[in-house]
């Protein structure tokens, strides 16, 4: 992980809670920030990319971290959240 990522450590919730605290940090983020999700739910490997395609944010990286899985998303100028 990147120092200048932003993390959200969602491990232990179950979905839509993964999703909803990845759509806070990306509200607060600036644009062309990278932020780090990672969950133990198996509904967030469908939940996280649906989210970010329909946002317009780009999904970077998915892939296992342990029992859990890893997000990398990107804030682009394209994203909304409306």
């Amino acid at each position: 992980m990147s120092s200048s990522e932003i993390l959200v450590d969602a491990r232990g919730h179950r979905c839509p809670v993964p999703t909803l605290r990845l759509r806070r940090a990306l509200e607060a983020a600036a644009e062309g920030a990278r932020v780090r999700l990672l969950a133990d739910d198996p509904l967030a490997r469908i939940d996280v990319p649906h989210f970010v395609a329909g946002a317009g944010f780009v999904l970077v990286e998915q892939a296992p971290d342990g029992a859990a899985f890893s997000f990398l998303v990107e804030k682009s100028a394209a994203g909304s959240l409306a």
